[in-house]
Parts: structure tokens; C-alpha cells; sequence
């Protein structure tokens, strides 16, 4: 095995002056600005406070920070987003708070447009004045002038033909000290199964998949003109790395999203429950020829190893087979989650308890359907020498709002970074809204807190609610129209199965609540019906069928969802789902 990566990343080292504690003007103890009482609508430990920096900027991915302040958000287009009021302008945007107010009152977009065929991306970066920016199959980078906000000069492609098929099209990146440029190729399917995501489908032998695709690619930051191929891959097994960042010793670390639809697709090898809990979300200690497993092998949380996975020979999480020469994580999280970015925070705004340690934004389940989702949230993990001090705790939550769903949330949290002043930046791809938290308290608290719990419902209700509380979609399903041949019954039925609530199924999961849509599954309530007349004879015929290859979005249908629903919970879903599309706007 070669040794660890060992250069640290120039875009998020620590400032001279921040690691001799000096003290800026507008760091959170100087700075005259007072928290609003709710936070920007998230709960936050004691001392800390967040406020809007910016707001509906498009569906806001990664983060980086420059020296002067600039906050530089990269926005995201393709088939994960209804992209019917995207903001004029290239996708990667300059944010600019010029009078101290905790918000940025310069906006500036640029880059490709969406008339110009540009569709956005997930990976943005710094260094040797340029704005790196992943924009389709590219990373592009423009060159930033003294005193400029958004850059004007014309974009260098520094490298091109990047995979953008497949289940994760995203390219998120890093670039060290040296300029080392670091990127993500997350993979195409699931587990490399022979039929992505159906049921009983053995994998791939061998996975020629992460020839391509699952790990992570190294090039040169300085050259332009490189092309993507095989030969540069620097790390495999990796399912779809997305939060990068070094520590202090200059250990590059990535986060995975760990693979779904154990149970969906081997019901005979795992429960429902176990469904809902494998596998863990991971991070891992990324070095040079490092095999992590993807797809023969999965991280179990519970028994803290690496088990075989079922298309490869696996028999419900027993087995590990080739799994023990696979390289284990440095620390795991509750499945599905979806770790979408990690910073190591080294700066020294936080109190200490907060320091060191990794602020990880998760984006928030779908495959935790029918039980409750889990994620929306920043959590911080302690981590000192390569290895967790202590269990993570929640420190921002409240993103998702009233609909902890794909489909619902308000917000959900995508990129992270942190400030020459210590601030840590926090971006959503729903509203496109980016935080700013700082901190005011005890400068000297050793308490590392946790987030106050978010109550579902309102403190200051006068009325009692009934026990299972009030929905809100109640009344929805009496709005309803009801299929010619179906019953009102069997429109209510139906929601329930869709919902989870009846049958085990996973519908909402995919397809948000109310079938509206997210980034996994087709919006059920527009009237456009792709693989039928939209009769519901046809729509039970593709929910019979499955969709192993969708025409307009990334998420495959196994058949029935996945689970063993009875015909009659078929027809009923059936006549929701027509429903769904044939509803008055």
C-alpha cells in the first residue's frame, strides 16, 4: 500500500494570523451583529448563531470562501432538479457581504448558461487565483484579479470528458497545496448489478464499472487540457465520495454514500428493518491504490466491519469473504443519510470542543421509506490523530421543515465551508439558500452540545391535537379525482400504500410525498406519463413491470417498488397514482 496522501489543501488551510489567534474586525467576538431569535429557522447549540448570507441563488451545491470574504456557491441543473425557474445567468455565483450585515448584498453569477448548454455542477474550489468550478463532463477554471468579486477573464477547461450517465453525474473535488486536483467519480449503478437496482440481479464479474467510475481520480490543477481516462484513478471502491478535506497533518479524508435496497431487492436475506439500517455512511482515509470495497462489499455499523454484499455472494451480512483485504472507514454514520460534504474545521472561531473535528452535511434519506427519513442535518464528528474522540452529535438541524421527505424539505443541506473569520457556511440545493454560522458565547466552554431536539409540533398550540396529530395533507385525498372503473376507497387505499403506510412499500420515498417528485423519482403529479397511456390498466402494468431504465430520471423502479404488494394493493395504488396526474393545479 503507498502512503497517505500528505499535502494539505491550500484553498482550506488555516490563515497565519487565525493560528496565532490574532483577532479580526469581523470575527464573531468584534462583530456588532446580533443573532436573529430563531436562528434563520435552524436550532443551533448554545452560542451560536445563523443568519441568511443568501437566498433562492438556484440549487446551491458546494462551497469555497476566499481570502477577502467572497463566498463562491457552484449551482446545479440535470435530471436531479425541475429546472423551470433557475435564475438567469452562468451557475457559479459570487456572494459578497460589503457592509458587515451577516448577508451578502453582491450577487454575481457566472460562467456558462443554461442557454449556452451549461447545466452546473457540484465541485467548487480555490487556488493560485482561479475559481475552479465542475460544470457538465468538465472542471473549468477562471482567472480571479485583484479586487474582483466575480471573475470576468474568458474559462479554461482544465479538464474534460468526465462520466455524467448513471445514478451519481456529480464531480465534486478538492486541490492541495501542490496542485493536486482530487475528483470524485461517483459510480453509475447501485452495486454494479447486472439490471441496476432490480431484484435478485447478481453483479458484475468483474465490475469494469470502476474502471470509470466509484473512486477517485488524480490530475494536475495547473495544467489545462487534461482528458479524463482510466489511468489517472487514484483510489477504487469508493460508491460516490462527495465531502473531501485534509486535517491538520494533511490526511485527505472523503465521505461515501453508502448503496441502497437491501431488503427491496434480497427481502429473503433482510428485513424491512434492516433495510432501513444498512448501510452505514461512511468516511474514509483516502490513499493512493486504496480499495474500499464498493461493489463486493458493505460497511455494517452495527457489527463495525465490512460484509460481502449480497450480488457478489453475500448472505445477509455474515459472510466477508474478499471484504477482509478491502480498506474499512475511520468513521460511520446511520444509513442513508447521504453525506454530501465534510470539512475538518482548523480555524479557531469555534470554542475547542469544536474544533479539529468534521462538520458533515447530509443531505437527507429516501431509502429509509416507509419508516421516518433521517439526515437534513450537519452533524459534527470529534476526531483527533485519524480516528473519532467521541460519538457525533447534531449540530444544525431544522432544514427540512414540516416534510422530512425528498420530496417535502423545505432545505436540504449540500455544501460546507469555513470562512477566513471562522464562519461556517452551509448550502441548500432545494431553495438555494446558503447560512452563515458564527459564534458568540463562552469563548472558553469545554461542552461540546448538541443542536436542541426539533419539536414536530408547536409549543404554543391552545387546542389539543388527537393522538396521531393532524396531517398536512388531510382532505387532500377527498380533493381527489377518482379513475373511471375505481372507487374513492380505492383512491384512499391507495395513498396509504404509496405512503408506506399499508404494504411496506417505498413509493414516497422516491417520489416525494404526494407524489410531486425529488431528486430519485419522477414528479407523479404533472400529467406526463412515459411508459403508458396513463390509464391506470397502464400504470398497473408499470408498477408490475418496474422501470430498469428510466427515460427522464436517475432512480430505476424495481417491479412492485420492491416489496411483495398484493393485487389489490396494486390496483389501489394504481388509481392514486392516476389520481396524482389528473388532479386540478
Amino acid at each position: 500500500m503507498q502512503p497517505a496522501v500528505t499535502k494539505r489543501a491550500a484553498v482550506f488551510a488555516v490563515p497565519l494570523a487565525l493560528a496565532l489567534g490574532l483577532q479580526f474586525a469581523d470575527t464573531p467576538e468584534a462583530s456588532a451583529e446580533t443573532c436573529p431569535s430563531d436562528n434563520a429557522g435552524l436550532s443551533l447549540p448554545k452560542g451560536f448563531c445563523a443568519t441568511v448570507f443568501a437566498d433562492n441563488i438556484g440549487h446551491a451545491r458546494q462551497i469555497a470562501v476566499g481570502k477577502d470574504g467572497t463566498v463562491y456557491v457552484n449551482t446545479w441543473s440535470g435530471v436531479y432538479y425541475k429546472n423551470n425557474d433557475l435564475p438567469s445567468g452562468g451557475f457559479v455565483v459570487a456572494l459578497k457581504d460589503t457592509k458587515g450585515s451577516g448577508t451578502a448584498d453582491v450577487v454575481k453569477r457566472f460562467g456558462e448558461t443554461q442557454a449556452e448548454g451549461g447545466k452546473g455542477g457540484t465541485g467548487v474550489a480555490l487556488y493560485n487565483n482561479y475559481v475552479y468550478a465542475e460544470i457538465n463532463d468538465r472542471i473549468d477554471r477562471y482567472p480571479l484579479k485583484d479586487g474582483e468579486i466575480a471573475p470576468e477573464g474568458k474559462a479554461e477547461t482544465v479538464l474534460s470528458g468526465m462520466p455524467i450517465n448513471g445514478d451519481h453525474p456529480m464531480h465534486p473535488f478538492i486541490i492541495d497545496s501542490d496542485g493536486n486536483l482530487f475528483v470524485s467519480m461517483g459510480s453509475a449503478t447501485n452495486s454494479c448489478e447486472i439490471k441496476n437496482r432490480m431484484p435478485h440481479t447478481m453483479g458484475h464479474e468483474p465490475c469494469i464499472e470502476l474502471e470509470t467510475r466509484a473512486g477517485v481520480w488524480k490530475y494536475d490543477a495547473k495544467k489545462i487540457g487534461q482528458k479524463f481516462s482510466p489511468a489517472e484513478r487514484y483510489a477504487t471502491g469508493i460508491r460516490n465520495g462527495e465531502g473531501f478535506d485534509f486535517d491538520s497533518a494533511g490526511q485527505l479524508y472523503v465521505t461515501q454514500h453508502g448503496r441502497d435496497q437491501l431488503h427491496e431487492n434480497w427481502p429473503e436475506l433482510y428485513t424491512a428493518q434492516q433495510g432501513f439500517d444498512l448501510p452505514a455512511e461512511v468516511v474514509v482515509a483516502l490513499k493512493k491504490g486504496g480499495d474500499y470495497g464498493w461493489p463486493h462489499c458493505y460497511f455494517d455499523g452495527e457489527q463495525q466491519k465490512l460484509v460481502l454484499s449480497p450480488e457478489y455472494g453475500g448472505d445477509g451480512g455474515k459472510k466477508v469473504g474478499r471484504c477482509a483485504e478491502k480498506l474499512g472507514p475511520v468513521a460511520w454514520f446511520p444509513a442513508h443519510w447521504a453525506p454530501n460534504d465534510m470539512k475538518i474545521y482548523k480555524a479557531l472561531a469555534f470554542p475547542e470542543p469544536y474544533r479539529n473535528g468534521m462538520f458533515i452535511a447530509f443531505h437527507g434519506s429516501w431509502n429509509r421509506a416507509p419508516a421516518p427519513q433521517g439526515g437534513y442535518n450537519v452533524v459534527y464528528q470529534p476526531f483527533a490523530e485519524g480516528k473519532p474522540t467521541g460519538k457525533f452529535i447534531v449540530f444544525a438541524d431544522g432544514f427540512a421543515g414540516a416534510e422530512k421527505n425528498p420530496g417535502g424539505a423545505a432545505h436540504r443541506p449540500s455544501g460546507l465551508a469555513v470562512g477566513q473569520d471562522g464562519a461556517l457556511y452551509i448550502s441548500d440545493d432545494v431553495n438555494g439558500r446558503v447560512w452563515r454560522v458564527t459564534y458568540s458565547g463562552d469563548p472558553n466552554s469545554k461542552t461540546l452540545e448538541a443542536a436542541p431536539e426539533i419539536q414536530a409540533q408547536a409549543a404554543n398550540s391552545g387546542q389539543a391535537l388527537p393522538p396521531e396529530g393532524i396531517h398536512p395533507e388531510a382532505g387532500a385525498v377527498a380533493a381527489l379525482p377518482v379513475p373511471p372503473g375505481s372507487t374513492a376507497d380505492q383512491v384512499a387505499l391507495g395513498k396509504k400504500v404509496f405512503d408506506g403506510d399499508v404494504g411496506g412499500a417505498t413509493c414516497a420515498g422516491c417520489h416525494g410525498a404526494g407524489g410531486v417528485g425529488s431528486p430519485v423519482g419522477a414528479d407523479l403529479t404533472s400529467g406526463k406519463w412515459l411508459w403508458s397511456d396513463g390509464s391506470v390498466e397502464g400504470i398497473t402494468k408499470t408498477i408490475l413491470a418496474g422501470v430498469p431504465e428510466p427515460k427522464e430520471h436517475p432512480g430505476a423502479m424495481p417491479p412492485k417498488g420492491g416489496v411483495e404488494l398484493s393485487d389489490e394493493h396494486v390496483k389501489a395504488v394504481a388509481a392514486y397514482v392516476w389520481a396524482l396526474g389528473n388532479q386540478k393545479k
